[in-house]
């Protein structure tokens, strides 16, 4: 069974940044499992593996847009030190949630200058080209339920409720 729209697809996959440093991977024996088709992966590697089936290998490169979205510089600001009360010991480097016109964000905090702290609220791979060296290990249809749900559940998909 090849790879489509509501394919429960099952990979083991290795993610580097230009450099070639390893920024994730799937653990052995642990293979990430997805449902095809619903935006759970990043577009451009979703799009990479339609039409592939079990045993496929493949080494795909992400450009930014397909991926985290180029960094976007307007996402970045300085806030008091004051405005994140609650929270000990800042420091760069920390994920934060903000709340923001648009919602909750995930921000990093990326520099501490006196009572300013900067805060970016971009994916930290935002503005990367994304290496994958992925290999495929299982290609099922989806049930019902994990239609419904858009995602998935059971022995490859850990549904944590």
């Amino acid at each position: 069974m090849s790879i489509g729209t509501d394919s429960v697809v099952t990979i083991h996959y290795t993610l580097k940044d230009d450099a070639g440093a390893v920024l994730d991977h799937s653990e052995p024996g642990e293979p990430l499992a997805y449902l095809h088709g619903h935006g759970n992966l990043i577009p451009g590697l979703e799009k990479e593996l339609t039409g592939k089936d079990t045993g496929d290998a493949l080494t795909v490169t992400v450009a930014p847009a397909d991926g985290y979205g180029e960094y976007d510089a307007a996402l970045v600001q300085s806030v008091p030190r004051r405005a994140l009360r609650g929270i000990k010991d800042i420091k760069a480097g920390m994920r934060l949630h903000a709340q923001t016109e648009e919602g909750p964000r995930a921000v990093t905090v990326t520099k501490i200058m006196g009572d300013m702290v900067t805060l970016d609220g971009n994916h930290p791979l935002a503005g990367k080209s994304l290496h994958f060296d992925v290999r495929i290990e299982g290609v099922r249809p989806a049930t019902e339920e994990e239609l419904a749900h858009g995602h998935v559940h059971g022995p490859d998909g850990h549904d944590h409720h």
